[in-house]
């Protein structure tokens, strides 16, 4: 008997596959922008001037701070039509498998309502404990009204477009005779033309499925677009934070110090501690919420600016927190100009009282509870002209207080804003959450696992190197 020894061909080694070099994730990308644009700014604001004289041009630094910053918000404000009005549609076409549709928008509106009556509570507080009128150095004989104001009108006037998305142009002439338009547009009219639209596309029926298919279509587009703007976060917030230093500084802050540390105050408990209660009453971790929301949260504080953060707000509510698309498309657009529980809630309310305080003006129980309602209802009236130094002047005007008062606060209104915009967006991506919890159409699986790591990035691409196949193995043979 011959045996022959086996013989074993071992197929060829594959070579070794390369490592990726893994990006840092959004919230660290942030996070080292904010520190670099700090240090940028605290440079360009030691440089002083181009001329060397206190009111001169701002300094190539601060000029290229500026310019990153206010380019990225304007990328973003830019998708923020398409978007809201695609979405929107998408969603009420959506919507017809959902038989508490109408269940969902009336407990949206509750809880903001709910969370801005207490975060004015707060806030009113606050106001009669710092007292922030009576500890400042400022006096009244600088104090002019200020060119813009609110009124209970204004949400009539901003819920009837003039075109279709609401496009308005302003143009205005320079002192050297220049004159220059800006664009802009209202959210809350293109929110009220992509509900009839969509409501109307569910009427026709049949005949409005190429047009569904289509604003799917082009949603997705631009939902892409709109992952390639957010991939540059980091560097407008570079130079928001950069140019808000170079600035304005803090000197400013000294008159209005007590103030300041009253709204810093009240918006810190707001977020850290009414907005956590909210989530446990309700049976959600506090942790999940705030590692899903934080990159909307941080992107806020840094643009000062709820509508440019719209798309990150939407995007982290829907793939961090579980939000159904459908429903978190409706309500935080909506939420983007009507809930702000920093802006008209927080700074109205401790505004209100330091005016009165600085003027020697006592405020009834009346007054108080007048505030309140102006929080609560007045948010919604000024919803066409967003901002707080609308509802700052629409509680000022509501009291009978000098509206003289509100100018001496426009000094350092952007370090405020910074604050007050965060809160507001936390609060957008809060409501939605909290009504999917409770109508059990939160994915909890989704919410427990949420993190900002990986926000932005795209779906795993296929590898474009086909694997190589398993080298048959030879089998040994043996005579016998």
């Amino acid at each position: 008997m011959t045996t022959s020894s086996p013989s074993v061909l071992s197929a060829p080694a594959a070579p070794p596959r390369r490592r990726r070099w893994r990006s840092p994730s959004f919230s660290v990308q942030i996070i080292g922008a904010l520190v670099l644009g700090v240090l940028l700014g605290w440079a360009a604001l030691s440089m002083g001037t181009s001329d060397g004289t206190p009111d001169g041009d701002p300094n190539w630094l601060t000029t290229t701070l500026d310019t990153i910053g206010s380019s990225f918000v304007l990328l973003l404000k830019a998708i923020v039509p398409p978007l809201v009005f695609t979405a929107i549609v998408a969603s009420i076409a959506n919507l017809r498998n959902v038989a508490n549709g109408a269940r969902l928008a009336w407990k949206t509106l509750m809880w903001f309502a709910i969370t801005a009556l207490v975060s004015v509570s707060i806030g009113i507080a606050l106001g009669l404990v710092f007292r922030p009128g009576e500890n400042t150095s400022l006096t009244t004989a600088g104090a002019v009204e200020p060119g813009r104001t609110g009124s209970w009108l204004d949400f009539l006037d901003s819920l009837l477009p003039a075109n279709f998305l609401g496009i308005a142009a302003n143009t205005s002439a320079g002192s050297d005779g220049s004159v220059s338009t800006s664009v802009s547009f209202n959210v809350l009219q293109i929110v009220v033309m992509a509900l009839v639209v969509g409501i109307a596309a569910l009427k026709v029926g049949k005949g409005a499925e190429p047009f569904l298919t289509f604003n799917r279509s082009a949603l997705e587009i631009i939902q892409k677009v709109l992952w390639w703007i957010i991939r540059l976060a980091p560097l407008g917030t570079l130079g928001l934070i950069g140019n808000a230093i170079a600035a304005y500084g803090w000197d400013l802050l000294s008159p209005l110090a007590t103030f300041a540390v009253a709204i810093y105050t009240g918006l810190a408990l707001v977020l850290f501690v009414l907005y956590p209660v909210i989530l446990r009453t309700n049976g959600l971790k506090v942790s999940s919420y705030f590692r899903g929301a934080w990159p909307a949260i941080q992107l806020a504080f840094v643009s000062r600016s709820s509508i440019g953060t719209l798309p990150v707000t939407q995007r982290v509510t829907e793939r961090n927190l579980g939000v159904p698309a459908e429903y978190a498309s409706f309500a935080v657009p909506l939420g983007a100009t009507t809930k702000m529980d920093g802006c008209a809630s927080i700074y109205p309310a401790i505004s209100a009282i330091f005016i009165a305080q600085l003027f020697g003006i006592d405020l009834s129980i009346m007054d108080y509870l007048l505030i309140a309602f102006v929080s609560v209802v007045g948010s919604a009236a000024t919803a066409g002209l967003t901002g707080a130094l609308v509802m700052l002047t629409l509680t000022v005007s509501t009291l009978g207080l000098p509206l003289a008062g509100v100018g001496l606060l426009l000094a350092i209104d952007p370090i405020l804003d910074m604050g007050r915009t965060a809160v507001n967006v936390a609060g957008q991506v809060l409501v939605p959450t909290i009504v999917a919890k409770r109508e059990g159409i939160l994915d909890m699986e989704k919410y427990r696992a949420a993190t900002s790591e990986d926000l932005f990035a795209e779906a795993p691409e296929a590898d474009p190197t086909p694997t190589p196949a398993p080298a048959p193995a030879q089998l040994a043979s043996s005579a016998v």
